[in-house]
């Protein structure tokens, strides 16, 4: 063998069929089948040794493809169960669709012809809406799969379903025997492009509405007692000025409400002055208008005198209590309203100070008038059109002609002070885009004021992540008024009341719930539309005497997904109830988790969760909200399977998509684009790489007889198992407390860091040079299984395929047939030794200084490779110097020696810095002195390394005395 070149069949190089590339589109679907066809999940999430631990599912909507935001969201749900499962605990995870609502309702009329939609019968439009729906779930259900998801997809819960339904009218049947529920003629959010009722949550607000916003007058026709004496000289010309963002509700103005805390004045309206600087047109209809003196908030007449252009005196100020009782007259109807104690709402930020009052159309108009016994006046039809009440404004659009004839009307009677447009939030129905009104009308409503306290009580009882959903959420439910529950539209669950035909009073009562349920349950919600009355009022109401007719109100939306609770977690017998935790986007806190949270305590008195995770939106690259205008929309099935130019868009498969998810910091808006997704794939890359070299260089180790144990092992690799520890428990803590980008920086920074550039990087000459047998390598390989199976634990939650991919190439045998049933990662507390793991942490950072003078060395051509090197080494520190002088014995043993460490044929360790002077390539600190020069000796022909012993073999005068020994098996 003396050949040159003739001893790389020595050489005791990687072997393993584990594949560098991902090959995710084919890799990922067979990993898929192995676990179905072995049941893994099934196995683990009823036989798991652990307590059970449920993560809930909150219904997306089924219309459409899952996007970006989904994705986010039902991966993060996965990491955290699949974690759990890894830990040993029992998980049920059942994933949920929500059914019913108006966007399913608009898709299935959208897509038929005009002549069709109007012969359409409720029963007809509610099965085409489930036949959407169902096509829409089977759609994302598919989806969820190929993210890699684990759960009970076979047996999801709809909220279409019959026992669904059931549970959701017992929801609020016991609400209604309990007094949560009535029926109230208030003013509700009303979309007259849907033409129904919405709730908060079914509201948008976009940037850039403008109001028409007008200042009036209302002329004063009687004085209170108490303030006679002091406005009683002005009263023949006194209004009092109101000042509103919705004109078209002054057909509907029953009061004028003041802060009887606040100062206000009479002024006198001064317009000579102002004309004769001839700025006529900032208040031209001053000069029609019928008032010589007007009541304004006190704090507010410098600023108003600005606004409308005239001079304005004060003439007397009173508080706004003296105010109460005094009587105007309305400018465009015959009939005399009050001046009304109002509330903290009445402020001097803007307006007049004064607010003019519908109590149809506004909440604290209405609060306001139930306290004065004022009438709930609302003359606007279904489609936002004044009704006859409205008088000579019958017939026009509130939101278009009818405001601008308002106005008009307003001029006409001399009342208008001024008209400006006005920037402001204002409510758009999230599905049509489009502006909604406050408007009165009969509605079912869920009285949150009844069981307001104890909601707050149980919001404090969860545990929010991140801790700032507690603060979001409470105010919200401290400040929400009642809930309106009942929508005018057919595709959804009835509320189920009967109205006696003569009186309209509704019948709902024990009786009557228990009976409709148990047919819904039987049957489905169609059979309200289907049965006749009488079938559906239980026996001893069909023949006492009066007739009835059935209510064609369905239930909100939100009250079908917030019953869940009950229809799922409480309903299934594997689950339990409160569920451990739900897991939704932040915008929930107004949806989902609070719909849940109200139905829960009114029935419960108890949150339905114990924890609640929420997450940011997705953004684009730029952080711009993604939309199909733009074309910045990144769709999750492009990412894994590539799109229609698989060179600009490559498929990537599912795990980097769950990468993507554990990287980003939910707990804020996150970006996603190429170029992210890009940097993620090289990640999962270089984890595969690093996994690649271990399954490879354990290909010849039997972990039962091979093994070293732990106290017979050098430093080098006990040094290893203290990082190990560290790394591990890390990333432990990293998933116990939900912040999966630890668990990625930490992982990410072991491969990179720990393994390849430092132990994998200082082991390939015990694995590759030394005898297959020998202490010195087996000691390597006993570390790099514990490294190997514990990344392969580590990153199973989020790479979950790429786990099972390494799991399955593992050369020895293991118990498990797969990685998530071998359990969390295994770390043994005596492995960790801070003190000597201070120690390597210094040599480690020669080592890196070492490496810089190493390149410079490398750039100029004095070496090649770092092989042709010796390095010569001053330390100043004499306690490090003597410490490292034990690594760099004459005899060592071949693992822990700095030669190795450093990857240079030799190193001389000096006592003081002066012989660095003359070496060409030298690093110079206070703490330290690096020198390269050419290493002594010659090449050896099989490890590389050079020698002074080359030669000395007759056998094999090709190679060193350490390769001689190897091939002896002795070394």
């Amino acid at each position: 063998m003396t050949e040159s070149g003739s001893y790389k069949d020595t050489v005791n190089l990687p072997k393993t069929n584990f594949d560098m590339r991902a090959n995710a589109i084919k890799r990922e679907p067979e990993i898929q089948k192995f676990w179905e066809e072995n049941k893994i999940y099934d196995r683990l999430s009823k036989e798991n040794p652990g307590e059970l631990f449920i993560l809930h599912d909150g219904p997306p909507y089924a219309n459409g493809s899952l996007h970006s935001g989904h994705a986010l969201g039902q991966i993060l749900k996965d990491i955290v169960n699949r974690y759990q499962l890894l830990q040993g605990r029992k998980i049920r995870y059942v994933p949920g669709w929500d059914c019913h609502g108006l966007p399913i309702e608009l898709k299935v009329l959208q897509n038929m012809k005009p002549a069709e939609r109007q012969n359409l019968t409720p029963l007809q439009l509610r099965q085409k809406a489930k036949a959407f729906a169902l096509e829409a779930v089977e759609d994302q259900s598919k989806t969820c799969k190929r993210f890699g998801m684990w759960g009970d997809f076979e047996h999801p819960y709809l909220t279409l379903q019959p026992e669904y339904e059931a549970a959701q009218i017992g929801v609020l049947g016991q609400m209604f025997l309990k007094g949560y529920i009535y029926r109230g003629l208030k003013p509700v959010h009303w979309s007259p492009s849907s033409k129904t009722a919405l709730a908060e949550a079914e509201l948008e607000y976009p940037e850039g509405h403008t109001s028409r916003s007008i200042y009036a007058a209302f002329p004063i026709t009687g004085l209170a007692e108490g303030i006679k004496p002091l406005l009683g000289e002005y009263l023949s010309e006194l209004g009092v000025a109101i000042w509103t963002t919705t004109p078209w509700t002054i057909p509907g103005n029953l009061a004028v409400a003041v802060n009887a805390d606040l100062n206000y004045a009479v002024v006198e309206v001064s317009r000579q002055d102002a004309e004769t600087q001839g700025n006529l047109s900032a208040f031209a209809p001053l000069r029609e208008i019928n008032f010589k003196y007007l009541i304004v908030a006190a704090d507010l007449v410098e600023s108003l005198s600005s606004t409308l252009g005239v001079e304005l005196t004060v003439k007397t100020i009173f508080k706004g209590k003296d105010l109460e009782h005094t009587t105007y007259r309305h400018p465009l109807f015959d009939r005399e309203s009050p001046i009304v104690i109002g509330g903290d709402y009445i402020t001097t930020e803007s307006g007049t100070g004064l607010v003019h009052t519908a109590p149809g159309h506004g909440q604290e108009d209405y609060i306001v008038g139930q306290r004065y016994g004022l009438p709930i006046l609302a003359p606007v039809d279904d489609n936002g059109n004044f009704t006859q009440e409205a008088g000579e404004f019958a017939g026009l659009n509130v939101l278009g002609d009818g405001n601008q004839a308002v106005i008009d009307a307003l001029t006409a009677a001399g009342c208008l002070l001024k008209e400006e447009p006005y920037q402001h939030k204002y409510p758009y129905d999230w599905r049509t885009k489009k502006p909604t009104i406050f408007r009165a009308t009969e509605q079912w409503f869920a009285s949150v004021e009844g069981f307001r306290e104890e909601a707050l009580k149980a919001i404090a009882s969860v545990k929010w992540i991140p801790a700032q959903g507690e603060n979001r959420i409470t105010p919200m439910v401290a400040e929400r008024s009642d809930w309106c529950i009942s929508r005018q539209r057919s595709w959804g669950v009835p509320i189920p009341v009967f109205y006696d035909e003569e009186t309209g009073e509704p019948l709902l009562n024990a009786e009557t719930i228990a009976h409709v349920q148990a047919i819904i349950a039987e049957k489905g919600s169609d059979a309200w539309w289907e049965l006749s009355v009488e079938k559906l009022l239980p026996e001893s109401y069909r023949h006492n005497g009066r007739s009835y007719r059935k209510g064609m109100d369905t239930m909100d939306v939100w009250f079908d997904s917030g019953s869940s609770w009950a229809a799922v977690t409480k309903q299934r017998p594997e689950l339990h109830y409160p569920a451990d935790m739900y897991l939704e986007g932040s915008d929930q806190h107004r949806g989902w988790f609070q719909s849940s949270l109200l139905t829960s305590v009114a029935v419960n008195d108890c949150a339905p969760y114990k924890t609640v995770l929420t997450h940011g939106f997705v953004l684009d690259e730029q952080g711009r909200k993604m939309s199909k205008s733009e074309g910045n929309v990144v769709d999750p099935n492009t990412i894994i399977e590539g799109g229609k130019n698989q060179k600009q868009e490559p498929p990537y498969g599912a795990d980097v998509l769950r990468l993507w998810v554990s990287s980003v910091d939910y707990s804020a808006d996150v970006r996603i684009g190429k170029n992210i997704i890009k940097q993620l794939n090289d990640v999962r890359g270089k984890i595969r790489n690093t996994a690649r070299f271990l399954l490879g260089s354990l290909h010849d180790f039997n972990p039962e007889t091979d093994s070293v144990p732990f106290e017979e092992l050098p430093e080098l690799d006990r040094y290893m198992l203290h990082r190990i520890t560290e790394v591990f428990q890390e990333v432990t803590e990293a998933f116990d407390s939900f912040q999966f980008f630890r668990f990625f920086q930490t992982v990410q920074n072991f491969c990179v860091v720990d393994l390849s550039n430092f132990y994998l990087d200082v082991a390939k000459d015990r694995l590759y040079i030394s005898a297959p047998n020998t202490f010195r390598r087996r000691s390597c390989q006993t570390v790099l299984k514990i490294a190997l199976e514990n990344l392969a634990r580590a990153i199973a939650p989020v790479l979950c395929h790429t786990a099972e991919d390494i799991w399955q190439y593992f050369p020895y045998k293991t118990p498990y047939k797969s990685v998530f049933e071998s359990g969390w990662v295994q770390i043994d507390q005596k492995w960790l030794n801070p003190e000597l793991a201070e120690f390597w942490q210094q040599v480690r950072q020669i080592r890196t200084e070492v490496n810089k003078v190493l390149e410079q060395a490398r750039i100029e051509k004095l070496i090649g490779s770092s092989l042709e090197a010796k390095a010569l080494l001053y330390i100043a520190d004499e306690q490090l110097r003597s410490s490292v002088k034990t690594l760099n014995t004459a005899i060592g043993n071949g693992i822990n020696e700095l030669r190795y460490l450093f990857l240079t044929s030799q190193v001389e360790l000096l006592d003081s810095p002066d012989k660095l002077r003359d070496v060409k390539y030298n690093l110079q600190t206070d703490t330290w002195g690096i020198g390269v020069v050419n290493a002594d000796g010659e090449k050896c022909d099989r490890c590389w390394n050079y020698s002074t012993h080359v030669g000395e073999s007759a056998e094999h005068p090709l190679i060193c005395e350490r390769c001689v020994a190897a091939l002896a098996g002795e070394f």
